[in-house]
């Protein structure tokens, strides 16, 4: 049909670029999903959530937070939340992806400018391109770029606030932030920290606070946890002085806009908090696993990240898919990722270690991934 040919056309240049996406079922050795700690289905938090339905949690929300949409489950997991992880106040929502455009979308104001890794994750794109400011992409991990650039930025005229923005631990690359500098930079520049800590909360830090939580309480820092990674559930937190709580609730259009979360799935988050915290048996084994992966693999080309993913750059799209899909046959669930979820000439085997394999697992991946790449 006429009417629909230019998306079909899009599609096939997709296809002849090996970067066409499609849906694909779970199969083989989980070395793909964000289920870090191998919570996703953990009878602890199914207890949890029949608990609640046993108290008559409801399912659904039936509305915004701002209508009737606002649930007392919702309220004792934000007050929880920010005890727990050392913040004045704390916001549940949707999902990682909305919480960072939200944030982003809303906070800064008219006057103010952002300065962004330029790893930064998709969700905080979409949050810059709705921000009422100018932004920066700046070069990786590079905390002097950002003072640089802060200190330019005023002897330019700049006279609002300057925001950075980073992720604490990067989901494709799997390594650190320089945090202690750039809080450093932000406490000297009269700065706001914003700190995606999706893949690092409930593996890194005290209890599984995050990477970020040697920083908190500042008036500074904004952080964001979300809890369908390391925590096996649903949605995300975000952790901020009260009165940007405050802000989010009255002029986030991702926040009011939006039917509210599960109250049921608050229920089960407030228990996988409980039960990351408590078991740091667990989490030991993550690092372990770690470990023994990246010894396993580094002779492959596997980048030794220090963390629970490990990257195999490969380079070539349509090579990277082919190897991705000779270990899938295999029986090894490893995705290929690509352009423009990474730059340009880096697509790569994205390797993530969980609880959901041992250490024979990662023997029989490294031995079938020497045999894709032959």
């Amino acid at each position: 049909m006429a009417l629909l040919s230019r998306y079909h056309d899009h599609l096939a240049a997709l296809e002849a670029q090996a970067r066409r996406r499609a849906l694909a079922p779970r199969a083989g050795i989980d070395f793909a999903s964000n289920d870090y700690l191998g919570l996703a289905g953990d009878p602890r938090l199914a207890d949890a959530a029949r608990a609640a339905l046993d108290r008559r949690v409801a399912t659904g929300s039936g509305g915004s937070r701002l209508l009737r949409g606002n649930d007392p489950e919702h309220e004792a997991l934000e007050r929880e939340a920010a005890a727990f992880f050392a913040a004045e106040a704390a916001l549940f929502v949707s999902s990682g992806f909305a919480a960072n455009a939200a944030a982003l979308s809303t906070l800064p104001q008219t006057g103010d400018h952002v300065f962004a890794d330029e790893l930064i994750h998709a969700s905080m794109h979409e949050g810059l391109r709705l921000a009422r400011c100018g932004y920066s992409l700046l070069p990786h991990n590079d905390a002097d770029a950002v003072a640089d650039a802060i200190a330019a930025w005023r002897a330019g005229g700049g006279i609002g606030t300057p925001w950075i923005a980073v992720e604490s631990l990067y989901s494709m690359d799997g390594d650190r932030a320089p945090l202690a500098d750039l809080a450093e930079i932000a406490a000297r520049h009269d700065a706001m920290l914003l700190v995606d800590e999706a893949h690092a909360a409930g593996v890194f830090g005290d209890a599984g606070r995050g990477l970020a939580a040697a920083f908190a309480p500042s008036p500074n820092l904004v952080r964001l946890v979300t809890l369908g990674k390391a925590y096996g559930c649903e949605g995300a937190l975000l952790l901020l002085p009260a009165v940007l709580k405050d802000m989010l609730i009255n002029r986030a259009r991702g926040v009011i806009f939006t039917t509210a979360p599960s109250p049921l799935m608050a229920a089960v988050a407030r228990g996988a908090i409980a039960t990351v915290a408590a078991d740091a048996e667990r989490r030991a084994r993550l690092f372990a696993l770690a470990r023994h992966a990246g010894a396993s693999l580094a002779p492959l080309g596997v980048a030794i990240s220090g963390s629970q993913i490990l990257p195999l750059v490969i380079g070539e799209d349509a090579r990277t898919m082919a190897v991705a899909e000779r270990v899938q046959a295999a029986g090894f669930d490893v995705r290929g990722i690509r352009p423009p979820t990474v730059p340009p000439g880096t697509a790569r085997l994205r390797i993530s270690i969980t609880c959901n394999i041992g250490e024979s697992d990662i023997d029989a991946l490294a031995d079938t991934i020497e045999k894709a790449l032959a």
